[in-house]
């Protein structure tokens, strides 16, 4: 199934299912304002890359400064209702390099979770749709966003994250 701003994604098990027609419905309901940072929704689009090296052997990620965790990059779609520019927009804002290649116009996997209220913005939810993407050239620069940013390789990857979502990419390539 295709969502329109999102792209196509194939199910591998229940999860993803309710996953995507939890996306589909939001975008459904919301239109255009799914990508936007519209507060009284409850929640907004947004877009992730799982970043390798050029090697393809590890993934980039980065040490969030206001989660405090290793994550992969990322961001909000901020009215733009394209999932995948966002990524890749993200992705060079957030790692410095020169040149990154999007390695599928499919989507990776999708991942919707709870941001809790900071501030004057109340709790919301993100509808993260990550797609693949490789490092060609250039160095690596952490951004304000981030502490940090590190190679891990994927062989090592559940020794450096506990987090599902991180796990379940790496997972996901592969079968692919």
């Amino acid at each position: 199934m295709r969502i329109e701003g999102i792209g196509r994604f194939e199910a591998r098990d229940a999860r993803d299912r309710s996953e995507w027609a939890r996306v589909a419905a939001f975008c459904e309901a919301h239109g255009p304002a799914a990508f936007s940072r519209d507060p009284h929704i409850g929640g907004h689009v947004t877009g992730s890359a799982f970043l390798l090296s050029p090697d393809r052997r590890a993934v980039l990620l980065t040490h969030h400064a206001k989660l405090d965790r290793w994550l992969q990059l990322g961001g909000h779609c901020d009215g733009i209702a394209d999932a995948s520019f966002v990524a890749l927009k993200e992705a060079y804002e957030e790692s410095g390099l020169s040149r990154i290649r999007l390695l599928s116009d499919r989507v990776l996997d999708v991942d919707i979770h709870e941001i809790p209220a900071r501030g004057a913005e109340p709790a919301h939810l993100h509808y993260d749709i990550r797609f693949l993407m490789q490092a060609e050239a250039g160095k690596i620069r952490p951004s304000p966003e981030s502490h940090a940013l590190k190679w891990v390789p994927l062989a090592d990857l559940a020794s450096f994250t506990r987090a599902e979502s991180v796990l379940r990419m790496a997972r996901r390539l592969t079968v692919q």
